[in-house]
């Protein structure tokens, strides 16, 4: 049964023993700087005190009407003689205390007969006595300040060292845990509001019903388990499954980041893990989830700080006694999420701990529209706006990509003061995020306008007639971001990239240095991209997926990290033949794409001729000097399979509208 603790009503004040200490220092201090500025005084009777003012020892004497006091001051030599240099107090020279003599008198009349009949000299003043009340709130006044002023530093010091967390009291609550509580009902977000993520939402679900439900699962012997970690890219919506977890759950859910529980101070990391837990177990069932674990649970071990005490590595000792020690958290699911699942430690990623790994990867062209359909909703579209269209050209695209792609269309919508937001905004939308922003006023000369055409031509030329080339979307000579020029393309969602697939993208990329070869005769630096892009396959087809002629089957990637202390995994002569392989591999594709370029160069003076009259030309274009291509997307294959399977039937749409969402080619000049 779930536990209703309610929230403990707060107090105006606490006591801190830090109070005490500041008191009585500034009492000492206080002591210690005074030179008796409240000078000296003695009491006498009514006679004493009229004898000594008759030899002129007073220079002013004050009367006070309400309590029939009179009080001389006495001068120089008068003092001297009646009182000690010394300071009763402190021991040290009085010469500037004033020291004073005070008497009652019988009325104020008697005073003012005694004044006038005796001839003193002294100044006579006549004050009202204050109330008793005013007399002590003055003379506390000072004390009154500074606790005042105590009490206000410390709860500053306290705000910031709760740093939003359950609990503040500065310096005194470091050892605190910063997680953030939403109690039951808190939070709004459900699994409705999660867009895709299919297989990862079942998962997670299960979770859920452990939650409802634990006795359906206990009953038969099993244990509900006790955490789960959420890996995959960043903008996956990690974050947001595990709040929709707490709010389908409806139990406390403790919210904190990794890097809440590391501080400067040695043990401060270890005491907020046991004050989590400890808060939990007083919350179960409950969950704990802990965002970008990896900034405490990296492997321990590396980086050793050179025998040093590693703060990191005690607090990961901790965490891992929590989750699996002596101790007993019933009723408390621990979700954790990392883009870096690499890097974690293996004890904490083993059975008994997270006992789930649940991978959140990238959205496919269906979840894709599914996420479109949620973040569509705040936004005033027109008739113009296809989904459809727009889950196909937003491959790779991340749940937060596509966010911000949604919120970027709206954005370029109000400032064209629009009513509606369009299907165009969304396209410029797209091409803003994935290209940059265009820069239509960079100064270009003719020659590099041509050179720039000619270049982008070569490669539309060549993906247009390969088959594992990704197909055309856009090519534009206008400049957008860093890029002189940029070919959209649609990358195929492939799981597995063959041998030929990839040769194919490098032949592809290679067209544009091979355009300028053959029809400038001449190089220049706006295939730097380029070269990078292919040099990069080229060594990865060597190295890591053994596809070259002389070093088949042979992979070596990461064996550095196995604790051979090996520096390379392989020999020189090793490194030359892979260094050769490579070469090899870009030579082949560069002379491959020069062969098709002569073989279509009519096609591609007509392609380059109309990039610069128009500057932007799209698939049609290309299809009507070329001719229609003859392999079809492969996404376009998945759409249509999909469709197929819900009985819908596939809408015709324009050779524009059959493209998708594109990855950019960009041709830079080297700063």
């Amino acid at each position: 049964m779930i536990q209703n603790n309610g929230k403990k009503p707060g107090k105006l004040f606490r006591f801190n023993e830090l109070w005490i200490y500041a008191i009585i220092i500034g009492l000492l201090g206080g002591l210690f700087l005074w030179d008796g500025g409240f000078g000296e005084t003695k009491s006498l009777s009514w006679d004493e005190f009229q004898r000594i003012a008759r030899n002129n020892a007073f220079t002013q004497i004050t009367v006070d009407r309400g309590e029939k006091t009179a009080v001389g001051l006495l001068t120089s030599q008068a003092a001297d003689s009646i009182f000690s240099k010394n300071s009763p107090l402190l021991g040290r020279n009085q010469q500037r205390t004033e020291r004073t003599l005070t008497t009652e008198i019988p009325t104020v009349d008697r005073f003012s007969q005694f004044y006038e009949e005796s001839g003193i000299t002294a100044h006579v003043h006549y004050k009202e006595s204050r109330s008793s009340l005013l007399s002590m709130l003055l003379s506390f006044a000072p004390f009154i300040l500074v606790i005042a002023f105590w009490s206000y530093m410390m709860r500053r010091a306290g705000g910031a060292g709760g740093g939003g967390g359950m609990s503040g009291g500065g310096i005194f609550s470091i050892g605190k845990s910063k997680a953030q509580l939403y109690e039951k009902e808190s939070t709004s977000v459900t699994f409705k509001d999660v867009a895709g993520l299919h297989e990862a939402k079942v998962e997670i679900e299960e979770i859920v019903h452990f939650l409802k439900n634990p006795a359906k699962y206990t009953q038969l012997g099993g244990k509900i388990p006790k955490g789960a970690l959420l890996v995959g890219p960043p903008g996956t919506g990690k974050t947001l499954l595990a709040k929709a977890v707490a709010g389908e759950a409806h139990v406390p859910f403790f919210s904190l980041a990794g890097s809440d529980f590391v501080e400067m101070f040695v043990g401060v990391g270890a005491s907020r893990v046991r004050d989590l837990f400890q808060k939990a177990k007083e919350k179960a069932p409950c969950i704990i989830f802990i965002d970008e674990i990896d900034a405490v649970g990296r492997a321990r071990g590396k980086n050793n700080n050179l025998g040093g005490n590693d703060e990191r590595e005690n607090t990961l000792n901790q965490l891992l006694t929590e989750m699996d020690g002596f101790g007993t958290n019933s009723g408390i699911i621990v979700l954790a999420a990392t883009n870096r699942a690499d890097i974690l430690d293996s004890a904490l990623l083993r059975a008994g701990r997270f006992d789930r790994q649940i991978y959140v990867d990238i959205p496919d062209v269906n979840d894709r529209r599914e996420i479109f359909l949620v973040h569509l909703r705040p936004l005033k579209i027109d008739d113009t706006v296809d989904i459809d269209l727009l889950a196909r050209r937003t491959p790779g695209f991340s749940g937060a990509d596509i966010a911000n792609i949604c919120n970027e269309a709206a954005l370029i919508a109000a400032r064209a003061e629009k009513e509606f937001v369009s299907r165009e905004d969304f396209m410029n939308a797209i091409d803003r995020v994935v290209g940059g922003l265009e820069k239509k006023n960079k100064i270009t000369t003719e020659e590099e306008r041509r050179s720039i055409a000619i270049h982008e031509a070569g490669h539309a030329t060549v993906s247009w007639f390969l088959k594992y080339a990704n197909p055309l979307v856009k090519v534009t000579i206008v400049p957008r971001g860093k890029a002189l020029g940029a070919a959209w393309y649609l990358p195929e969602e492939r799981q597995i990239t063959t041998t030929q697939a990839l040769l194919d993208q490098m032949c592809a990329t290679l067209a544009g240095r091979a355009a300028e070869e053959i029809f400038l005769g001449r190089i220049s630096t706006g295939a730097a991209n380029d070269l990078e892009h292919t040099t990069k396959i080229a060594y990865a087809m060597v190295a890591y997926y053994g596809m070259s002629e002389n070093l088949p089957h042979i992979n070596y990637y990461d064996m550095q990290g196995d604790g051979y202390g090996l520096t390379k995994p392989y020999s020189d002569k090793t490194a030359e033949l892979i260094d050769r392989e490579a070469t090899d591999i870009v030579r082949r594709e560069y002379e491959r794409a020069k062969k098709l370029l002569g073989e279509h160069a009519e096609g591609l003076q007509q392609l380059a001729q109309l990039l610069l009259d128009r500057e932007v030309i799209y698939t049609e274009d290309v299809e009507h000097i070329f001719g229609k291509r003859q392999w079809i997307s492969r996404t376009d294959e998945l759409m249509q399979a999909n469709e197929a399977s819900q009985g819908s039937a596939t809408p015709s749409e324009t050779p524009e509208n059959t493209t998708t969402q594109e990855e950019v080619k960009t041709d830079e000049q080297p700063n």
